[in-house]
């Protein structure tokens, strides 16, 4: 566990690799934590790179950000941020999950100079989302997002809740480990609040902070750099079929992939196959 300054936060992040291999810069989403990166980090180690996954702003022991902002112009800000601060070269490249996802297609799209190649899991661009985010089945999934706008969210996110998330989203998956994981970023009511503020600022765009108006503006701006798109068959939090349009939204060059017998987590379900499809992306 280690600890970089980068815009204006204190990060701590787990790493693999030697210091001078290209930066391969690690996301999470939720609810998770730096170690969803467990199985991969060693592989990019071993491919040459210098992995780093840091935990998200709000999420422990990473720093609760003063001013509350937690808009994903915000999240691209911090990536390119840390790019900065860890030496990253344009050689770079960026591995988002989940809210990483998101955070990875705005940082590269702010700022293509920085990375090289892009991976995205489990969210595709926000754009291809619409039509799939409102169909019956998805607004079912998708209770939590609306239950969070509410001001019973903290008391509704324990254990319990985060258990039956995992469950739901990864079928047959033994997520104890990810789960404890998850409730130790979540340890006290400040970062709680932290992890739930990134879904009231999806909804609720008077939340935003106007320090990130440009770094918001941009995120739906499609990138130049190519995205690899893994999402898993069997995800029980964002159905498969928002996958469809995904290509549209993506840079030239991007690919779609969908990773049979897996759910959300697919980094963990599926470590082996999704490990070889990501080393196979951010080595071509």
């Amino acid at each position: 566990m280690q600890t970089v300054t980068a815009n204006g936060l204190q990060f701590r992040f787990l790493s693999a690799g030697a210091s001078d291999g290209p930066l391969a810069l690690c996301l999470h989403g939720f609810p998770d934590s730096a170690h969803t990166w467990r199985h991969l980090l060693p592989e990019l180690a071993r491919a040459g790179f210098r992995a780093v996954a840091p935990f998200m702003r709000g999420y422990a022991p990473t720093q609760v950000p003063g001013d509350g902002a937690y808009q994903t112009g915000a999240l691209a800000a911090d990536a390119n941020a840390l790019h900065e601060a860890l030496d990253g070269g344009p050689d770079a490249v960026l591995i988002g999950h989940d809210w990483g996802a998101a955070t990875a297609y705005g940082a590269s799209a702010l700022a293509p100079g920085r990375w090289r190649r892009v991976v995205a899991l489990a969210v595709p661009p926000v754009n291809s989302m619409a039509a799939a985010f409102f169909d019956y089945e998805q607004l079912k999934r998708s209770f939590y997002i609306f239950l969070f706008q509410t001001p019973l969210a903290e008391m509704a996110l324990n254990r319990s809740f985060v258990e039956g998330l995992w469950r739901d989203w990864s079928p047959g998956y033994e997520a104890a480990e990810d789960v404890a994981h998850a409730m130790d970023c979540l340890r006290s009511p400040e970062h709680a609040t932290a992890a739930i503020g990134y879904y009231r600022a999806m909804l609720d765009g008077s939340r935003h902070v106007e320090a990130y108006a440009t770094e918001q503006a941009a995120m739906t701006r499609v990138g130049e750099r190519p995205v690899l798109y893994l999402h898993g068959a069997d995800d029980g939090c964002l159905g498969a079929a928002a996958v469809q349009d995904a290509e549209r939204y993506l840079p030239a060059g991007s690919r779609v992939e969908v990773v049979p017998g897996a759910g959300h987590f697919l980094q963990l379900e599926r470590p082996v196959e999704v490990n070889s499809r990501i080393l196979g992306w951010v080595t071509g």
